[in-house]
């Protein structure tokens, strides 16, 4: 079974950290590019960060720049994203999501039609 298992979220006090994982089974990570996004209560989902299967190279929205950190395990079959100094605008459920496409340098939150979705987790940044 194809699938994404993301961990990782919870409930922060404002410049806190979370660092949440999404981790593949039945498929293998290294031949995708990986996506986190995140949606808001009515709100739409916006991207925030990319990872290039081709070379690695990242990229972020301007919303988290300097935050937030993408990284791969390959042997791990697992993708990360560091967040730090979060925010209370920071609140949404995160979900990864792979990419056909080899690299970063489209729009953050460009989506694959025929991507993998993890299930989301929940991050709140509240005092």
């Amino acid at each position: 079974q194809v699938q994404f298992v993301e961990s990782g979220g919870g409930l922060v006090q404002p410049g806190g950290s979370l660092r949440l994982s999404c981790a593949a089974s039945g498929f293998t990570l290294d031949y995708y590019s990986i996506r986190w996004y995140r949606q808001a209560p009515g709100k739409e989902r916006e991207g925030v960060s990319c990872i290039a299967n081709s070379d690695g190279t990242t990229a972020y929205a301007d919303a988290v720049k300097g935050r937030f950190t993408i990284s791969r395990d390959n042997a791990k079959n697992t993708v990360y994203l560091q967040m730090n100094n979060l925010k209370p605008e920071d609140t949404a459920v995160y979900y990864c999501a792979t990419d056909h496409y080899p690299s970063c340098d489209q729009s953050i939150s460009r989506s694959d039609p025929f991507a993998t979705w993890g299930q989301g987790t929940q991050v709140t940044v509240s005092s």
